[in-house]
């Protein structure tokens, strides 16, 4: 793997990632793409990573925007920027790309990116996880990594407000 400059050159627009996924697929490397809001980071976040990232080169996550968490989540998240969730990922050697979208679900970027495997954590099957026909369509996988129990974003919330 070529080394960024600095981990914020990991974080890019979709058309700068389209470029770069269809580049490390020229080189017959495999390029994962697993997505989520990214919060509040906790162990089952990186749980969740670390298991995507076995199944391929390249790491790539999508991260929903500020407007998107907002929709999805209420008018109290997110906790963190965009730009600061953005950060975070980008700082861990085991990411390899961060992009930001701003729709509800990463379907549109899946379609334009096209990675050879998506990885969804959670009791999801792969008919219910966006983008999971564009890959599988192309010959790809789809990889669902068991939550790990007791860890989430709400709960860790919850905690803090708590306290």
């Amino acid at each position: 793997m070529n080394q960024p400059e600095t981990y914020l050159d990991k974080i890019l627009t979709p058309e700068q990632a389209k470029r770069k996924i269809a580049g490390w697929q020229h080189m017959g490397q495999a390029v994962v793409f697993t997505n989520g809001v990214f919060d509040l980071l906790h162990e089952g976040h990186l749980h969740s990573l670390a298991q995507a990232a076995q199944e391929g080169h390249h790491l790539v996550v999508g991260i929903n925007s500020d407007a998107s968490v907002k929709r999805l989540k209420g008018p109290d998240r997110p906790i963190q920027s965009q730009t600061t969730r953005a950060k975070i990922l980008a700082a861990l050697l085991l990411v390899d790309l961060v992009i930001v979208f701003d729709e509800d679900t990463p379907a549109e970027l899946i379609e334009r990116l096209q990675p050879d495997v998506l990885v969804k954590g959670g009791d999801y099957t792969a008919e219910k996880i966006a983008g999971a026909d564009t890959v599988l369509q192309r010959g790809g996988r789809v990889v669902i990594n068991p939550l790990i129990e007791g860890f989430s974003t709400t709960a860790s919330i919850r905690r803090i407000k708590k306290d």
